[in-house]
């Protein structure tokens, strides 16, 4: 068993269902891990999305690729790291509208792009306001965003584009991936490489939790969210 030191977790599909709050049984897994490790959350949304998610459980989280970093003290939530940049909109909509006609996602419920303050953007294939039960099973194997995956990447070939959340493109600076954070949070722990194991659902190609996978970082897959106590059980990490 290697003697991991930092428990670095996604949240959506993996710790929780996609855009829903945690459950009582993974706040105690959380509860269990934090006793043994240094516990942080990795997402792609906002840390403060996140944090009332979680129910505003306490613990250190890793946002949007890692532009944003909050923590816990003293009881409240802190914006620790805020990173932004300035984009060319006009680009992002027009390469988008191209895109839709391309792909034939010509139909959508609200925007058909989503512009965040940090400077992200995101695809979202059925729209900005689409019902979550739609978008829970538009894609859920990712089947249908790997399919135009490479034309999207293609597009945006200056960006990291990842299939994010159940229905869109998260297209972000190549400064800004899960791997890169996570490293720039253990050197300032004193956390080597090896002593990181990471929890995600999501590794295939495009996947946001696939840089984690490629750069040698330990990972650990959970397929459904509702059963991860029973994974790192079996795993022995608690």
């Amino acid at each position: 068993m290697m003697a991991y030191k930092l428990v670095a977790m996604d949240l959506d599909g993996t710790l929780t269902q996609h855009k829903s709050k945690l459950e009582a049984k993974n706040k105690e897994l959380l509860n269990k891990l934090s006793q043994k490790y240094k516990t942080i959350i990795v997402g792609a949304g906002s840390c403060e999305r996140i944090y009332n998610q979680l129910d505003q459980y306490p613990i250190d989280i890793i946002g949007n690729y890692g532009m944003q970093e909050s923590n816990i003290i003293n009881n409240k939530f802190y914006l620790v790291k805020n990173y932004s940049y300035t984009i060319d909109k006009d680009f992002f909509i027009k390469t988008i509208a191209k895109l839709r006609k391309i792909t034939g996602y010509t139909s959508y419920i609200g925007d058909s792009i989503e512009f965040h303050k940090s400077g992200a953007v995101t695809f979202p294939l059925i729209g900005t306001k689409a019902a979550l039960k739609d978008k829970l099973i538009f894609d859920p194997n990712g089947a249908k965003r790997t399919a135009i995956y490479e034309i999207v990447t293609d597009a945006f070939k200056d960006f990291n584009c990842f299939i994010g959340g159940t229905s869109s493109f998260d297209i972000i600076k190549k400064d800004y991936d899960k791997y890169l954070a996570i490293m720039r949070y253990a050197k300032e722990h004193n956390i080597k490489k090896h002593e990181i194991l990471y929890v995600g659902d999501d590794f295939k190609k495009g996947g946001n939790d696939e840089q984690v996978l490629i750069n040698n970082i330990d990972c650990i897959k959970v397929d459904d969210y509702s059963t991860i106590s029973i994974l790192l059980e079996e795993r022995g990490i608690i």
